[in-house]
């Protein structure tokens, strides 16, 4: 498996391509380092890597997650394992794989060291993390740490309303959800970690669709952003780390 490269590159952009983006640039990560086994964290009800992807590249594809009926609602033809990654005594066994990533599960560990130090655990040397969640002090997710569950979760029902069968709501704390600020890259650092890329995206306008003037302010304040970069403010964050 060969690295991405050895500097470190951050950089902010719209958030409009994180999601638009992501799934490009996890697939983009996985053929151009060569990484054959891999984990999906948090995969559950909705594996991020289709079959025909995984069929083409001749990957060893798990996906683990905390909840078994999750994982129950997705195909069959994946390879599941039921476990809290996050948890203290959490033991996998010998490092497999060369890659292991997340997408919006970050945000609901209660501890993030357990999580990304358990990660590195189940990595081979140089083996990549890469995860993608949505950060702190952006508005909506600093209320919804702050507010209780059961009113968060009506709120996105009026703002954001989903399928709740296939992608359900669930607790989130953003405990180490920050953009890439010094603190932050210090503390996966100090895990054994080297952060490879760090994306801060700013914005998040279709939270105001609805909403016309907030809209207006919150579209000045995103343009802001992107022309003077604040780690704090970030709304969302794509990391690659890579295990040292």
């Amino acid at each position: 498996m060969q690295p991405v490269t050895r500097e470190r590159s951050i950089r902010y952009l719209p958030s409009e391509t994180a999601w638009d983006g992501w799934s490009d640039f996890l697939q983009k990560t996985i053929v151009d380092n060569g990484s054959k086994v891999i984990c999906d964290v948090g995969g559950g009800a909705n594996p991020q890597l289709p079959l025909e992807f995984v069929e083409a590249n001749g990957i060893d594809y798990t996906v683990l997650d905390i909840s078994q009926s999750e994982l129950d609602k997705a195909p069959a033809q994946y390879h599941k394992i039921c476990a809290d990654v996050a948890a203290k005594d959490f033991a996998f066994g010998e490092a497999k794989f060369d890659l292991i990533f997340s997408k919006m599960v970050a945000e609901h560990v209660k501890s993030a060291r357990n999580f990304h130090t358990n990660i590195r655990n189940m990595l081979k040397p140089g083996g990549l993390s890469v995860h993608f969640f949505p950060t702190l002090y952006t508005l909506p997710f600093t209320v919804n740490r702050l507010i209780p569950e059961s009113l968060s979760s009506a709120i996105l029902n009026v703002v954001a309303p989903r399928n709740r069968y296939q992608f359900d709501k669930f607790p989130a704390y953003y405990d180490w959800c920050r953009g890439p600020t010094k603190r932050q890259i210090n503390r996966l650092e100090g895990l054994g970690y080297e952060v490879v890329d760090y994306v801060g995206f700013y914005g998040h306008a279709s939270y105001y669709r609805r909403i016309p003037p907030v809209r207006v302010l919150h579209n000045m304040k995103t343009a802001f952003l992107l022309r003077n970069p604040m780690p704090t403010f970030t709304s969302f964050a794509y990391l690659i780390l890579r295990k040292v």
